[in-house]
């Protein structure tokens, strides 16, 4: 697995890069923003863990313009920062951070959060299934989902891997209220770290993808003081 640390504190640097490739990991380092793009473009990782403060371009931006990039590997973002409001962590998160770290922090949390993110996936027991609705198929099996544009013609989504997990979540289990415990339990189990409300991050990320229009969902519904419910309504 590849890893890019952005870090401008050359101490700090050191030590996440020590700790992860004692565990295996394979490790580049970029201490300026500008350098963490131009080294994501050359290869993107499977992982980036990422200052939020940092010279050049700040890591919200860093997050951001990432998560921008259309690419076959949309890789998992693990911000650090020394603030700890809550704030920050809202917009870290919001800008499409999966997992956030208070500095100071543990480098042996530092790696079992690691390697939760790259462990996420769902356990569907191996067995070749797909589910079909109105305007999805979702193979879980090949891992891949299309939306229905008319009775002819359907369009292949380019999910991330959890999104594709949660879209089968929602696509199997239709008119299901799913609360951010429950989606959190059936998504990442055991092996999640962080703020319940990553979900919302990935469920806005998702709308984007999958929703004609994802300031007005036809698909993925707010249940408002529970959390979501996917509706397989006729689309207008």
């Amino acid at each position: 697995m590849d890893i890019l640390i952005v870090e401008d504190e050359a101490e700090i640097a050191q030590l996440i890069q020590l700790a992860l490739e004692k565990e295996g990991f394979s490790c580049r380092v970029s201490r300026d923003g500008v350098n963490a793009l131009r080294m994501f473009q050359e290869q993107a990782p499977d992982l980036i863990i990422l200052d939020l403060m940092i010279p050049g371009l700040d890591g919200l931006e860093v997050c951001a313009r990432i998560r921008q990039k259309p690419g076959s590997k949309d890789p998992y973002i693990l911000m650090l920062t020394a603030k700890g409001e809550e704030i920050d962590r809202v917009i870290g998160l919001s800008t499409g951070a999966d997992d956030y770290m208070v500095k100071p922090f543990s480098p042996r949390e530092l790696v079992a959060r690691v390697r939760a993110l790259l462990r996420r996936s769902l356990r569907q027991g191996g067995q070749h299934q797909v589910t079909r609705t109105q305007n999805f198929i979702v193979d879980i099996e090949q891992r891949t989902a299309s939306r229905q544009l008319n009775s002819q013609e359907a369009e292949i989504l380019d999910l991330t891997n959890l999104e594709f997990n949660l879209l089968s979540t929602f696509v199997s289990n239709p008119g299901r209220v799913w609360n951010r415990t429950q989606l959190i339990d059936k998504l990442w189990g055991d092996d999640f770290f962080g703020d319940e409300r990553v979900v919302d991050t990935h469920v806005a990320r998702l709308r984007k993808k999958i929703e004609p229009d994802p300031a007005n969902p036809s698909f993925i519904k707010t249940v408002v003081g529970v959390g979501y419910k996917f509706e397989d309504s006729p689309v207008m």
